[in-house]
């Protein structure tokens, strides 16, 4: 248990080091979910990680494949470790302790909240796509049906990870809140599409669609202007405002969701998703510019929602166990 433990706290320093927003969200939650949150973003993280080719010291080629070959072995020992009950010792030799850890931690977290492999198998799927080189690569999207194929893969099915630690009022289903849990993963990466449209670029990815960027009269070339010169001009800013109408239209539809989750977890996810699309503010409020800066929302607002959602959700988790070791008890005795 002592191993176990060491693993879910590097999976806790993956998630405060990477994804601060996530982070502060999980300290709203019981122990218990928090530790499988955690080891479900460090998962996701690793695997992310090997996919995102920035060194152009390798034969591109090449060095795909080896990414490639390895994010598929990473998974496939997942699926061992799933079956044996421990991870294979060739993961230290050909991986490292990092990589030890991370899978001890997911493989107990897809066992105690019973969280389906074709999920994390289909997360795989979409980030070979963005290995360069290799046969399944797509760093463009034409359209949103076809940026959501990838998204069902990259976004969704962590909605759909999530949702049953994160648990439903007890007069909703799961089956239920699963769509909204799903849009909300998707809402939430579409927010990061539109954070890092600089950043993408430099690695030769354009995720928003192609044909809504040029309903407003902005290709390829012009993108590559604004992220040289640092600024985006008028018809770029008309498209991230149409994106940003969009994402938020994504969060709208998501809430509904969000109200049928148990406490205190409905409380965490809401915080999640208001700081999240404040990043939507934030680029508003830079006049729709994501070549000037890299939008981020201030800690003191991280803290003015937090506080009150963590607060409440504790408070209302605490005044709801007596009424549930009540109803254990009835009907113990039934």
């Amino acid at each position: 248990m002592n191993d176990l433990m060491k693993a879910y706290e590097l999976c806790r320093d993956v998630t405060e080091e990477n994804g601060k927003t996530y982070a502060l969200a999980t300290r709203l939650l019981p122990w218990r979910r928090r530790l499988a949150i955690w080891a479900l973003y460090a998962w996701a993280r690793c695997i992310d990680d090997y996919v995102d080719l920035d060194d152009g010291s390798v034969s591109p080629v090449r060095d795909a494949e080896a990414v490639e070959q390895r994010v598929q072995a990473l998974n496939e020992a997942l699926h061992q470790t799933l079956h044996d009950g421990s991870v294979p010792e060739s993961v230290l030799t050909e991986f490292g302790e990092k990589e030890h850890h991370i899978l001890a931690a997911t493989a107990h977290t897809l066992r105690e909240w019973s969280i389906s492999t074709e999920l994390t198998d289909a997360f795989l799927e979409s980030m070979l796509m963005d290995i360069p080189g290799t046969g399944g690569h797509v760093s463009h999207f034409r359209t949103w049906e076809q940026l959501d194929s990838y998204m069902w893969g990259s976004a969704a099915v962590i909605g759909l990870e999530v949702l049953p630690i994160l648990g439903t009022r007890a007069s909703v289903s799961r089956d239920d809140a699963a769509p909204y849990a799903a849009e909300l993963g998707r809402a939430f990466q579409v927010t990061n599409f539109l954070r890092d449209v600089s950043e993408d670029l430099q690695r030769d990815r354009v995720y928003l669609p192609l044909d809504e960027w040029e309903a407003f009269g902005v290709d390829e070339d012009r993108l590559r202007y604004c992220h040289v010169h640092g600024c985006a001009d008028a018809r770029v800013r008309s498209a991230i405002a149409h994106f940003i109408a969009v994402n938020q239209s994504m969060y709208r539809t998501a809430e509904k969701g969000i109200d049928m989750l148990a406490v205190p977890s409905r409380q965490a996810i809401r915080t999640a998703r208001v700081l999240y699309s404040d990043i939507l503010d934030e680029i508003v409020k830079a006049n729709y510019d994501v070549f000037a800066g890299r939008a981020v929302v201030p800690q003191l607002r991280k803290m003015e929602v937090a506080v009150p959602n963590g607060a409440a959700g504790m408070l209302l988790w605490i005044a709801g166990r007596p009424q549930k070791r009540l109803r254990a008890l009835t009907a113990q005795t039934k």
